[in-house]
């Protein structure tokens, strides 16, 4: 796959949803949240961003939000040199999209990341911001890509779960 790595995931993503619902009658479709970390985490972002009708509310963990701004070893791999697939970079970032954002959505971030580095979730946050769309950001200081903190280990998916809870109006 070079080029666009996203919108075939996305969609991929969509397609298994509606399977599911159709198998499963009792799939809530008015309430789907999606929640990701690195790449998935940059899927979560692109889904209430690119599909809002389908996914209702997002958690992206340490998401990549600019191809260009990372490791040149993986994006090459997947998404093929920037100067032969400019269009694929350009589809699969999401800064660009900001302003697309209608449904509830929380970056959470380690400051300090050295694979996707805290930068893209402060870009897209600020693109938010500017596009006067409401977000919720978590960094946490003192993590990396995936955080070690045995408390906040601990406590971080129960913070993610009250997010998506009060989006979703779950009580």
């Amino acid at each position: 796959m070079h080029g666009d790595i996203l919108r075939p995931v996305l969609d991929d993503q969509v397609d298994a949803l509606h399977a599911v619902a159709e198998r499963d009658g009792d799939l809530d479709l008015d309430r789907v949240a999606i929640r990701g970390w690195s790449f998935s985490g940059h899927l979560a972002a692109a889904a209430v961003l690119h599909r809002p009708e389908t996914f209702h509310a997002a958690v992206a963990g340490a998401p990549v939000t600019d191809q260009r701004m990372y490791d040149a070893r993986w994006k090459e791999r997947f998404a093929g040199q920037l100067a032969d697939q400019p269009a694929g970079y350009r589809e699969s970032s999401l800064l660009p999209y900001a302003a697309n954002l209608s449904r509830p959505l929380l970056l959470v971030h380690g400051l300090l990341d050295t694979n996707v580095w805290s930068l893209h979730t402060l870009r897209l946050s600020a693109a938010l911001t500017a596009a006067g769309k409401p977000h919720s950001t978590l960094l946490l200081p003192g993590q990396g890509h995936r955080p070690s903190d045995e408390d906040l280990v601990a406590n971080l998916p129960h913070l993610e779960l009250a997010f998506l809870r009060q989006a979703l109006s779950l009580g």
